[in-house]
């Protein structure tokens, strides 16, 4: 079973934005290295082929697209971080733009080729923050623009016949910026994508909340309505009828019990977690205190007895939080016929004695065991302490 985090979302658009894009760091980070990685090997191409036309302009074009390659890190991340409405460039972004710029005025005079000092410009330009509307129009404007520099450098013959690696080359110069602006495309899908997925979650928390208000509105307005008409019925019997009015008052009473039972009924089934989510916490929680966990769950833990078990790993987890040594964790939930067996197991804690577990929360985790007809053991030893919790399959909550 794989257990992931829950997206969170923050106060403002563009903390909410930034957020969002940490969710899915892995998938950024691909984005990121593709468009490095194209960028990587046109410079090489550019490398290599400055060697044929002149020899010595192949360690300036080689350190210059180095620290060009370089430069495009910064605009990325500027690009992931930006807010949903920014601007289409930021005060840094300018560097990365004047290092573009300076290794075009130097590489393309130094070979006398149009479309090396254009390129870096243009690829550098294509990376920033555009709408999508105009970013199109950039795309085309500049694939057509070095499509013609292509030309009329091959043209002039600085290649002594264009061979294979030259047309390669120039395919990739003239399709480097389309390549790069279809990765960041496919980064922003998947941020729309996370966005809406955050966004339902969201729905789904709001509508819950407005159910459970709906059912506390209903639930005492019915009562309270029936108390403040019999409160007034007694008001009028107290002149008259004493006995009645006193029968009267008993009634109430009894609605006010009937309403305060109700409401902890309630409360009961909102505070109802699902025993997958109490795992996936627990799990989470330990992973996020630094320990290294290991859990095995059985696929059908709709059938588990939660309101037994769920108790029991909440204890259990913070259990372990407190005393544990922190190292790792072994957790298993697993059915073995009518048996439903929870076990968790971590390191202990140097310098403490060996016994066979003692205290309050464990205490209470026999108790609850037992109430449900099944039994907890404890065992402890110079590495490792570890509960194991058996409960019937068909337990109930213990009262």
């Amino acid at each position: 079973m794989t257990h992931r985090p829950r997206a969170q979302q923050g106060g403002g658009a563009d903390l909410g934005a930034r957020r969002l894009t940490r969710s899915i760091t892995a998938t950024w980070w691909y984005t990121a290295t593709g468009v490095l990685f194209l960028e990587g090997m046109l410079v090489l191409l550019w490398t290599g082929s400055s060697i044929s036309i002149a020899e010595s302009a192949a360690p300036p074009i080689g350190i210059g697209g180095a620290l060009w390659w370089a430069s495009t890190l910064p605009l990325l991340l500027e690009y992931r971080n930006r807010p949903v409405d920014g601007p289409v460039a930021a005060w840094r972004t300018i560097a990365p733009l004047l290092i573009a710029v300076a290794y075009g005025c130097v590489a393309g005079p130094l070979l006398g080729m149009w479309i090396l000092g254009v390129l870096p410009l243009v690829q550098s330009l294509a990376l920033l923050n555009w709408p999508s509307g105009i970013r199109i129009r950039v795309v085309l404007a500049a694939t057509t623009v070095l499509a013609a520099l292509w030309t009329v450098d091959t043209g002039t013959g600085l290649s002594e016949g264009p061979n294979l690696s030259w047309w390669m080359t120039g395919f990739y110069s003239i399709g480097l910026p389309a390549m790069s602006v279809l990765s960041l495309w496919w980064w922003d899908v998947l941020i729309a994508l996370n966005r809406a997925r955050v966004s339902e979650a969201r729905l789904a928390a709001t509508q819950e909340r407005l159910r459970i208000a709906t059912d506390v509105h209903d639930l005492q307005g019915h009562h309270l309505q029936v108390i403040a008409l019999q409160l007034e019925l007694a008001e009028r019997l107290m002149t008259q009828d004493s006995e009645g009015a006193l029968e009267q008052l008993r009634a109430a009473r009894a609605t006010v019990r009937d309403a305060q039972q109700g409401t902890r009924d309630l409360a009961t089934r909102v505070r109802a977690v699902a025993l997958e989510d109490e795992v996936a916490n627990a799990v989470d929680l330990l992973r996020a205190a630094g320990a290294r966990v290991d859990a095995h769950v059985h696929s059908g833990l709709e059938h588990a007895p939660a309101a037994t078990l769920g108790p029991v790993v909440r204890e259990t987890t913070t259990n372990i939080l407190r005393h544990g040594g922190g190292g790792w964790v072994r957790m298993s939930l697993t059915r073995d016929g009518r048996l439903w067996r929870y076990s968790i197991s971590n390191d202990a804690r140097s310098g403490e004695e060996e016994g066979t577990g003692s205290g309050a929360g464990l205490d209470g985790i026999r108790r609850r065991a037992a109430s449900a007809g099944g039994a907890a053991e404890v065992r402890r030893d110079a590495r490792s302490f570890t509960v194991t919790v058996t409960v019937p399959a068909s337990a109930e909550a213990p009262s």
